[in-house]
């Protein structure tokens, strides 16, 4: 890890107003809490979308008046999600892709989501990574398991995906990996060579102490409302870029500095870097 790269997931899929009033929800509210994260040391924003009732959605015109307003205030990364929300169909939760963002997320299997769960087969995810490509979209291959790192090889072997790797690592979700720093330690040793990673706790306990693994083991960190909406135990947090800012200051007191958009661009080589 030369410098920290922070994604920022303002919204997620689960979370409502309910849960934390200050969750943004509309395509503006979006934009305005990626900017102020981006402000805050944010240079990836992981993008989820909310229809008019604030429930989850992958119609590919949210998206692109979110992208259009986040890009309007600033040249932060946008990496789309194609997990989308629980129920949706491969078609929809691929929708966002076609807009070519610079990234997007991948899912590399099935996993348990609380009582629910979330279907990725071999060929699903041999379909996103054509898509993907086709776009010249860089995939974040999400793992909420062993198996799934495991799964990401067979699309890099089919040269579905190529380096550099960048892998999400998805831990604490209720019912998949717990967290500590000993299972992620586990996870890293078995990425690919040279690939880079970024941690996500979920839960404010999981969140907060993943980013000391980040900083332990060489990854980089994630934050923001879709994995926790709480800055301390019973606080709720006032913001994403509230998140941000400490991620910022726990990587500044380490010693190390904070990538901004043209290093992840470099580093990753994305589309035009």
């Amino acid at each position: 890890m030369s410098k920290m790269i922070i994604t920022c997931a303002v919204t997620g899929a689960e979370t409502t107003k309910k849960d934390n009033p200050n969750l943004p929800v509309t395509p503006e509210e979006i934009a305005a809490s990626a900017y102020d994260a981006f402000l805050a040391g944010a240079s990836i924003i992981h993008l989820h979308v909310r229809d008019q009732e604030g429930k989850p959605t992958q119609d590919i015109e949210t998206f692109k008046k979110a992208m259009s307003l986040i890009r309007k205030r600033c040249d932060v990364v946008i990496e789309v999600t194609t997990g989308g929300a629980v129920g949706m169909t491969p078609e929809e939760r691929l929708q966002p892709v076609k807009l070519e963002p610079e990234m997007a997320s991948l899912d590399c299997g099935t996993v348990n989501f609380g009582d629910e769960y979330i279907v990725n087969t071999i060929p699903t995810m041999k379909e996103f990574a054509s898509q993907m490509k086709a776009h010249n979209v860089r995939p974040t291959l999400e793992c909420f398991d062993l198996s799934h790192v495991y799964a990401s090889h067979v699309l890099i072997k089919e040269g579905l995906v190529e380096p550099p790797f960048h892998y999400g690592l998805v831990l604490n979700v209720p019912g998949g990996v717990r967290y500590d720093v000993e299972t992620l330690d586990f996870f890293v040793r078995r990425l690919p060579e040279g690939s880079f990673w970024t941690v996500m706790g979920i839960g404010g306990r999981a969140s907060l102490l993943s980013h000391f693994g980040a900083l332990s083991l060489g990854g980089f960190m994630r934050v923001g409302f879709e994995d926790n909406i709480y800055y301390s135990k019973g606080v709720l947090a006032e913001s994403n870029a509230q998140l941000v800012e400490r991620a910022v200051r726990l990587t500044q007191e380490a010693g190390h500095e904070i990538a901004n958009p043209t290093d992840v661009r470099k580093l990753l080589k994305l589309r035009g870097a």
